[in-house]
C-alpha cells in the first residue's frame, strides 16, 4: 500500500474536510481576540467643592487584575489619602486556559486537514486513524465547553472590577461622602465579547464534526453493516 503524500481536494467538499476547515478558523478568532487584548479605563473623582481628580486602570491578557495598579503611593485626592491600590480580581487562570485549548485546536485542525488532504488513502485503510481522530476530538470539543465556560465567568469579573461598582468598592477614598468616582472612559471590550461568544461556537462546530469523524470509525461501520437487509419473498408465476 503506498503511504506517501498524495494530494487531493476533494475532502474539503465532503463535511468530513469542511468542517474541520472551519475549526481551523473558529479557533483562530477566538483565542485571537482573547490573548492580544489591552485596555485602559480613565476613572473620574469628582470632589464636593466642584473640582476633580483621575486615574486610569490599564490591564492586559491575562488579566491577572490584582497586579494593575490604582494608586502607586500614598496619594491625596479631594483633601482625602489614598494608599497604594490594585484592582481586586484574578481571571488569569480562565483566559491562559481558554488561549490554551484554541492553539491546541488549531494546530490539531491543521494536522488533520494535512492528513486528510494528504493521507486519506492511509486514514480510510486504518482502523485506529479514524478512533484516534474521533476521541480526540470528542475531547477538544468538551475542553472547549469547560474553557469557554470559564472565560465566560473570568470575563464578566473582568467587567465587574473595571467597571463603576468594581473601581467604587475597591478604592477607599470613594466611600467618602463628598467624593463620587466613576469611569468615564472605558476600554472596548468587544473582541474579548467576541472571544467568548466564538468559544461557545467552537464547541457547537467540534461537536459536530464529532458525529461526521464517528461516521469514519470501524464502530458506525460494524453498527450499519451488522444490521440485517430483508429479502423480498419471490413469489412464483402463474402457470
Amino acid at each position: 500500500m503506498m503511504t506517501g503524500f498524495r494530494l487531493n481536494l476533494s475532502p474539503l467538499k465532503e463535511p468530513l474536510g469542511f468542517v474541520k476547515l472551519v475549526e481551523w478558523l473558529t479557533a483562530i478568532f477566538a483565542f485571537g481576540s482573547c490573548g492580544g487584548y489591552s485596555g485602559t479605563n480613565v476613572i473620574s473623582l469628582f470632589c464636593g467643592n466642584g473640582t476633580n481628580e483621575t486615574l486610569s486602570a490599564a490591564f492586559s491578557y491575562p488579566f491577572r487584575l490584582s497586579e494593575v495598579s490604582l494608586v502607586e503611593s500614598n496619594l491625596t485626592f479631594c483633601n482625602h489619602t489614598a494608599g497604594p491600590t490594585h484592582l481586586v480580581g484574578d481571571s488569569a487562570s480562565s483566559a491562559e486556559f481558554f488561549v490554551g485549548v484554541g492553539v491546541v485546536c488549531f494546530l490539531y485542525s491543521m494536522v488533520a486537514l494535512l492528513v486528510y488532504l494528504g493521507y486519506m488513502h492511509v486514514y480510510k485503510d486504518s482502523d485506529f486513524g479514524p478512533i484516534i481522530d474521533f476521541l480526540l476530538t470528542a475531547a477538544l470539543a468538551f475542553l472547549w465547553l469547560v474553557s469557554s465556560s470559564a472565560w465566560a465567568r473570568g470575563l464578566q469579573t473582568v467587567k465587574h472590577a473595571t467597571g463603576d461598582a468594581g473601581i467604587a468598592a475597591t478604592l477607599g477614598v470613594c466611600a467618602q461622602g463628598d467624593v463620587t468616582c466613576r469611569v468615564t472612559e472605558f476600554a472596548s471590550l468587544r473582541s474579548l465579547n467576541v472571544s467568548a461568544v466564538f468559544g461557545f461556537l467552537n464547541l457547537c462546530v467540534w461537536a459536530g464534526n464529532a458525529w461526521f469523524v464517528y461516521k469514519e470509525t470501524r464502530w458506525h461501520a460494524q453498527k450499519h453493516g451488522g444490521q440485517a437487509v430483508p429479502q423480498r419473498t419471490q413469489v412464483p408465476a402463474a402457470i
